[in-house]
């Protein structure tokens, strides 16, 4: 089976003084509740986070019934691409699905397709009708992302999008999208009014 990375080093500036990946949402830490979300799915699972976030993050994931593996951001504040990145580097698997740590919605039946879809192929990125790629809530063939992911950053692009544009990738729309589940697997949780709302959904 293949990994699911988190990626949590975000600074959550939106989020106010907390940090949002470990915020107790109903009761359950939020980076706990996305990794829930597709645990039948993986056999392992990765977070990238920065080294000052370690004890939060490893007290937050305690017991969870996959091997865990913090990749911690050799330079912090660089980033999602770059956390896409460090995360992937610590993937043992072939592909590995990546997700934001506010993202407490996902949904199983869109991580399958998109699996499924990746395939053959180096990425599967789902994308709304009239909006951009997700790249968090997408599923890579984790050596030649991460690699892919290493050339942008030494470019000095810092676009998420633009390691994309150097694989063999394919795009699930929405429709595809929901055939499979709902595009609420998309939301996430940036502000404390989100994170109040997300509350009262559980």
């Amino acid at each position: 089976m293949p990994t699911g990375v988190i990626i949590a080093g975000g600074r959550s500036m939106r989020f106010g003084d907390r940090d949002k990946a470990v915020a107790n949402l109903a009761g359950t830490p939020m980076i706990r509740r996305v990794a829930n979300c597709f645990i039948d799915s993986v056999d392992a699972l990765v977070v990238n986070c920065r080294p000052d976030q370690v004890p939060m993050i490893r007290a937050a994931l305690k017991e969870y019934p996959r091997e865990v593996t913090v990749a911690e951001d050799p330079e912090p504040d660089q980033g999602p691409m770059a956390g896409i990145r460090t995360g992937l580097q610590a993937v043992d698997s072939t592909y590995a699905f990546v997700a934001a740590c506010d993202m407490p919605f996902i949904d199983l039946g869109v991580v399958e397709h998109l699996f499924e879809r990746a395939m053959g192929h180096d990425a599967a990125v789902p994308q709304l009708e009239n909006e951009w790629f997700q790249t968090t809530h997408a599923v890579y063939r984790a050596a030649p992302m991460a690699e892919a992911c290493g050339k942008a950053l030494a470019a000095g692009d810092h676009r998420i999008i633009d390691p994309l544009f150097e694989l063999d990738y394919v795009v699930i729309d929405e429709e595809e999208i929901r055939e499979h589940g709902t595009i609420e697997t998309f939301e996430n949780v940036n502000t404390q009014e989100e994170f109040e709302t997300a509350t009262k959904r559980f």
